[in-house]
Order: C-alpha cells, then structure tokens, then sequence
C-alpha cells in the first residue's frame, strides 16, 4: 500500500514545517494503530497511551535511537526540520526536544509524502513502540 489519495506532489519542495505537520498525523496514525490492535480498551485509556507516544519528549527520545540508522538524505531532512524556525513554545518540553521532534515529524512527514510506506514501517519498528 502507498499513500491514502497519492496526490500530486514533490515533498522536496516543501517547507520543514509544512512536512512536520503531515508527519505529526502520520504518526500519530500509525501509534493509534498499533495501540488498538494490540489491545481492546475505553478510548480515555487509548488516548492517554498514545499520548505517552506522541509528544514532544518521546518523539526526541525515538530520534536519539534512530539517528544513527537513517540514511544521509533522511538525516538532512530530520536537520532542516529540526532547525526550521517556529513560532511556538514548547509546554510540556525543552526547546531541544521540540525541535527535535519537529525534525522527527517533518521526517515522517517527507517519507510519508514520498511513499516509503516500507521504510516508515522499518522506523516504527525500529522506535520500539510497544513491541514485545
């Protein structure tokens, strides 16, 4: 399978930002997933697993593991993402690990948009989200 409509379009050409907002949803989706078919629960206890998951600390705690597995072109992508300049202040993170996790998004946002359907999978399973 590839991307959900495979719309025309050049992930090359797109801001950092632009790609971490699609990279949020992607994984945030996939964290849903393996979530809910791992087990059946109330939503309130799905959300809050996610949630563990899918913020600013963890997606940087990934990152740190993933960094030395990604290729050269991955790694430039996770830079330009980490390094784009926001106007947001992180709560609940340092600034380190938002941007961190902005370069982690905007990573999955690029592979995503690119149709690495396969090597997104590599990654999520290399991140160790609720493996046994």
């Amino acid at each position: 399978m590839g991307r959900l409509l495979n719309d025309a379009c050049d992930p090359s050409q797109l801001s950092p930002l632009t790609l971490a907002f699609v990279g949020d949803g992607v994984f945030d989706l996939m964290v849903r997933e393996r979530i809910v078919c791992s087990a059946n629960a109330p939503v309130g206890s799905l959300n809050s697993k996610k949630v563990e998951f899918v913020c600013c600390k963890s997606q940087s705690e990934i990152m740190e593991r993933l960094a030395p597995l990604l290729t050269d072109e991955e790694l430039a992508i996770f830079k330009r993402g980490r390094n784009a300049k926001t106007a947001h202040t992180p709560k609940n993170a340092s600034n380190s690990q938002y941007h961190s996790a902005t370069g982690f998004e905007a990573l999955w946002g690029y592979l995503y948009l690119k149709g690495e359907i396969k090597r997104l999978n590599e990654l999520f399973e290399m991140a160790g989200i609720l493996s046994d």
